[in-house]
């Protein structure tokens, strides 16, 4: 897999490290800063934050923490990228590959039908973050690893994963981390078409999530097949795909088959291989098959 020349996206944030805080500024430490600088100064220093809380929207969140304002906990303590920039690199360009994939299949209406009006693609904002982040679903530890939020339609990694795949769940390789993040927007591909709202009379909610777990493989191996001549991906790559899909099986994790949320490792297999060899997200359906144990 290559992406040398692969255009890197632009919807990408940097949440830095979470931490405790939003303390603010002490008052001894303003008083000071008023005598040191002038009431003028500190108008001018009050000036420049507010030009950057306004034109620099990602940079809302420490600001508010570093007056006091932000109600709690504060991000962005240090940059993620500084300590994962070729992570950081890799999943800017991966992310760019799939709004390459996904604009042109929703143009051409390529998608499962739920009866939403879908319309043009909307590119979701890949955020990377240390240790914890706040979301538009709550705040999340690096533990839970990889996931998406529909309620702010972003996508959030710790790039450590990265490491843990390799070390942890035996899944190396620059294509098994780009299937983590293909996944990742499969579940903002089901947000648009309406798939998450969709459901199986008669199932619980278990069965239902491993079907919307199993599409969003399929959606993955989807941008594989249609990324495949331009990122140069071969053979070798395929199998780390799909040696990572099977190191995320619920059952290869030593789950019950009664808390499968995911899909066994088969499954996650099968599914991501329909999507890459077929290159149609049409035959992404999982909730088209009647009987669950079929899938």
């Amino acid at each position: 897999m290559r992406i040398d020349n692969q255009r890197r996206s632009d919807n990408f944030r940097d949440s830095g490290r979470g931490v405790g805080g939003g303390a603010g500024i002490p008052a001894g430490a303003l008083i000071a800063l008023v005598s040191r600088l002038g009431i003028r100064g500190v108008l001018l220093i009050g000036l420049l934050l507010l030009a950057v809380y306004f034109f620099m929207p990602g940079m809302r969140g420490p600001l508010m923490g570093m007056i006091g304002l932000g109600g709690g906990s504060t991000e962005s303590s240090g940059s993620t990228c500084e300590q994962h920039g070729q992570a950081c690199d890799f999943s800017r360009a991966v992310l760019g590959s799939t709004e390459d994939v996904w604009r042109a299949q929703f143009q051409q209406n390529r998608l499962p039908n739920y009866g939403a009006q879908t319309g043009a693609y909307r590119d979701p904002t890949l955020v990377v973050f240390t240790d914890n982040v706040s979301t538009g679903c709550g705040s999340a530890p690096s533990s839970v690893g990889p996931f998406y939020c529909p309620a702010d339609g972003n996508l959030y990694i710790d790039p450590s994963f990265y490491e843990t795949m390799q070390t942890r769940l035996n899944a190396p390789g620059d294509f098994a981390q780009a299937y983590v993040i293909a996944h990742e927007v499969g579940h903002h591909v089901q947000n648009l078409i309406g798939a998450t709202r969709h459901s199986v009379p008669g199932e619980t909610q278990n069965q239902t999530s491993v079907r919307v777990e199993l599409q969003a493989d399929c959606f993955a191996g989807v941008w594989g097949h249609t990324a495949r001549s331009n990122l140069a991906i071969d053979n070798a790559d395929l199998s780390e795909a799909l040696r990572a899909a099977h190191s995320i099986g619920d059952d290869t994790l030593g789950a019950r088959e009664e808390q499968y949320t995911h899909g066994t490792s088969a499954q996650r297999m099968r599914w991501f291989r329909r999507g890459f060899d077929s290159g149609d997200a049409r035959q992404c359906d999982s909730f088209a098959v009647g009987d669950y144990r079929q899938l």
